[in-house]
């Protein structure tokens, strides 16, 4: 949450009596002199005193395993959602999806109420990794690894950055492939197969930067994140 608006709900301040805080060198973050109101913070993850008070905030964060046919969205007339898989009690209405995944897409998808947190992480900036282990109905061969390496183009001219694609199997009709991609273009990792001839059969993403989708997260459940995965985000805290 923005630090602003933690100090805002714990103490009920003033415009004018935030920024005197500020201006007095009266807001700590871990000891240290905080002079950004918009600074993203978490209490799990932070020491938050302002004038001699420890402040507290109360953002959920989940890894959700997205089984195919859920949309990544909050609303949608027609499909159930990724936060509707959340239980009704443990969802606060600000609960959102970071990043998307097509409906047919499957895996590891991370849900906040921290909105400041889930701008950072998609920034093209941050640079985060995304794995997805992917099943396609030709061969996959050295060439493509050399094409995704140097940067697919996609039908159209729009370039692709250089991504790493390990062969798992492959034979005629059949290739399973881990790929480690640092964007996120609309269907990216379906058009970069088209663009090399081949159609994706199944998606599932693995990981995100520091998350990992759990072996034992059946598809449809969610968890919260552990603090030490909270942990490795809090680079992303900015």
């Amino acid at each position: 949450m923005r630090l602003d608006k933690v100090i805002e709900q714990n103490l009920q301040t003033t415009r004018k009596e935030m920024k005197r805080l500020f201006l007095m060198k009266k807001v700590l973050i871990d000891g240290m002199v905080e002079l950004s109101p918009q600074r993203n913070v978490d209490s799990r993850l932070h020491e938050i005193q302002v004038d001699g008070q420890k402040l507290r905030t109360s953002h959920v964060y989940y890894l959700l395993n997205k089984p195919a046919g859920v949309v990544t969205a909050k609303k949608d007339e027609k499909f159930q959602t990724a936060t509707q898989l959340v239980a009704e009690a443990e969802r606060p209405a600000d609960l959102y999806p970071v990043g998307r995944l097509d409906r047919d897409t499957t895996g590891l998808l991370l849900l906040t109420d921290n909105g400041q947190l889930g701008y950072d992480l998609l920034q093209p900036g941050a640079k985060v990794t995304k794995t997805y282990h992917v099943i396609v109905n030709e061969a996959v061969t050295i060439e493509d690894v050399a094409a995704f390496k140097a940067g697919i183009v996609f039908h159209g001219g729009v370039h692709c950055q250089p991504a790493q694609l390990n062969i798992l199997s492959s034979k005629s009709g059949h290739s399973e492939v881990l790929l480690t991609i640092k964007e996120g273009k609309f269907h990216q990792v379906k058009k970069m197969f088209l663009a090399c001839g081949k159609k994706v059969i199944k998606l599932t993403r693995l990981s995100m930067g520091p998350l990992a989708l759990p072996e034992d997260l059946v598809e449809g459940t969610y968890r919260q994140l552990t603090l030490n995965e909270l942990q490795q985000l809090k680079i992303y805290f900015r």
